[in-house]
């Protein structure tokens, strides 16, 4: 019988690294060998994935844990990575990936060559039908990823998405259920909703979590991030209204509330999701959801949704058909459970076949495994070659004329390689000229995402029945832009719901953008025009002020100067 396969799988997320090792034969489910998990006390601002903290965090949970270096299968949070579900027309099977690319480049919020993007054919309802699933991912942020678990020693052969690791488990220790499985895994950074459903599936994560509720609670007692973060441990629980019996201190009651209201705009993007999802994907509503991630723990959160969603709640078991090997603490296990079915999801991927397989290696990675799998052939090429040398020598008597045409074939050959190498050497030129305008254009695209995220804030705090109308900066300081202004339009037969006594509905939204970590308190309404008895509608103005400012002139001058600089030291050395 074939000796087990040990495999490491490494999920890193907004705020905790998980690391584990499984033991894996052929036609059997992984088993859990060992594991250890780092939770990352940095504040959302702070990068948690900068290199070096990754590396030393890696490097201490293997320590801990006693995981030596073996094939690695890695995820990256959900909250980086795009997913998009696209519907093909029928086509054969050598036009798919044309297709597919075209799709990625019109879906993908970035240039392709920017980042890294796999696809996954998904059965569709009839054989005609045929639905890909696009998965791409910021060329940087994997780079992050893989370089920090390359100098810790571990060289990745896949990285896949978080969301779909998670898919997987779910197919694999739920094979029988019936519907529409809705997962709701809460982190820290972001909630990832994926609906597993028969041959579908869908993936969205939307920015309400763990730190949303840490930063409300900061701002509601006047707490630092840190010290929010450790009263949301200690008392965090969903406030349930009506006969709910809550924390009897003041402090707990309130942060209850807070948790509470967090969770309702949490349920609204749910919501939202499920609509998205029965009326574009032509899904079915969930029958059940399973529960995960680190702040899905939190005391009642499983009642909170069982009674919005009006179906059966459960938190995700990941080692229903996964075996946990006896070494492994049982009670240790029991608590970490809702941490673990990310690195689950990976440790299938060595086990057989999983309906998603998304691989997001970084191309130089991807280089670099594919020149080591023909190492082999370039050595038995070269022992060939040897061994033709020495049968000349031996027959260099008699054919003295031949070994000095095979002398003169290789001399050429050498010719020809010198050639490719200076090639080589000017491609290498090219690519760090590409690389100098991409660092001079990388303020650019930071700003373009950081607008993405405050139109999805906005989009986001918007009441059923509003729209913006127009988005006007209106303070730039020191090339700073610190405050803009946002018009809109309200039906008012829409606004009815909201009204009540102490405060109208223009003021509800203004709160809710105000909740977002993206802007500060000084978000403010501007203009709120007379609006003429016959009207249907409601115009408002709101000033909303950046918590951190975004630039919006460059450096072109300097940039240019380092430039140049950097280009004459070239020249100079050659």
């Amino acid at each position: 019988m074939a000796k087990p396969k040990r495999i490491i799988a490494i999920d890193v997320g907004a705020s905790k690294v998980v690391l584990a090792e499984f033991s894996v034969a052929k036609n059997q489910p992984p088993e859990l060998s060992r594991y250890a998990i780092s939770h990352l006390e940095i504040e959302p601002e702070k990068d948690s994935h900068a290199p070096a903290t990754l590396v030393a965090t890696i490097r201490e949970l293997m320590r801990e844990s006693g995981i030596k270096p073996a094939t690695l299968y890695l995820s990256i949070a959900g909250h980086a990575v795009f997913p998009r579900f696209v519907k093909l027309p029928p086509v054969s099977k050598d036009k798919i990936y044309q297709i597919v690319r075209y799709e990625a480049e019109q879906n993908v919020p970035f240039p392709i060559d920017e980042v890294v993007w796999d696809y996954q054919l998904l059965q569709g309802e009839t054989d005609l039908d045929m639905n890909i699933m696009l998965v791409a991912v910021k060329i940087e942020n994997i780079m992050k990823l893989t370089d920090a678990v390359q100098t810790a020693h571990l060289e990745p052969r896949v990285v896949d998405a978080a969301p779909m690791a998670l898919y997987n488990t779910v197919n694999h220790n739920y094979p029988s259920s019936e519907g529409c499985t809705l997962v709701l895994d809460i982190g820290a950074r972001s909630a990832n909703l994926i609906f597993v459903e028969k041959n579908r599936i869908f993936s969205r994560s939307v920015p309400v979590a763990g730190n949303a509720i840490t930063q409300e609670i900061a701002k509601q007692f006047g707490l630092s991030f840190a010290e929010a973060e450790e009263a949301k441990k200690a008392h965090a629980q969903v406030d349930l209204g009506g006969n709910y019996e809550g924390p009897a201190d003041e402090t707990g009651q309130g942060i209850a509330k807070v948790v509470r209201t967090m969770m309702t705009r949490l349920h609204a993007e749910v919501n939202r999701s499920i609509n998205f999802y029965r009326s574009q994907q032509q899904g079915s509503a969930p029958s059940r959801a399973l529960l995960t991630g680190g702040t899905s723990v939190m005391t009642y959160t499983d009642v909170f949704f069982e009674e919005k969603l009006q179906v059966p709640v459960e938190y995700l078991n990941p080692f229903t058909n996964v075996t946990v090997g006896p070494e492994v603490d049982g009670e240790a296990i029991s608590k970490d459970v809702h941490l673990m079915g990310e690195v689950t999801g990976l440790a299938l991927r060595e086990a057989g076949t999983c309906p998603v397989e998304i691989n997001l290696m970084p191309p130089d990675l991807v280089a670099i495994k594919t020149f080591r799998r023909r190492q082999p052939f370039f050595a038995a090429a070269a022992a060939a070659f040897v061994l033709a040398l020495l049968a000349s020598w031996g027959y260099s008597l008699q054919a003295h004329s031949q070994a000095a045409a095979q002398l003169a074939d290789t001399q050429k050959e050498i010719k020809g390689l010198t050639t490719v190498k200076r090639g080589l050497d000017l491609g290498i030129e090219k690519r760090e000229a590409v690389e100098d305008k991409v660092k001079a254009i990388a303020d650019v695209i930071d700003r373009r995402s950081r607008w993405i995220g405050i139109l999805e804030e906005l989009h986001t705090a918007l009441l059923d029945g509003m729209w913006l109308t127009q988005l006007e900066p209106t303070v730039i300081s020191d090339g700073f832009l610190t405050d803009f202004s946002i018009t809109g339009r309200a039906f008012v037969d829409k606004m009815k719901p909201y009204q009540d006594k102490k405060a109208e509905p223009i003021e509800v939204f203004r709160d809710r953008v105000r909740a977002s970590s993206m802007f500060t308190t000084n978000t403010t309404i501007t203009k709120i025009p007379p609006r003429e008895a016959k009207s249907f509608a409601q115009d408002f103005t709101i000033r909303i002020q950046l918590e951190r400012p975004i630039p919006v002139l460059e450096k072109q001058e300097e940039q240019g100067k380092k430039n140049k600089k950097k280009k004459k030291k070239k020249q100079g050395k050659s």
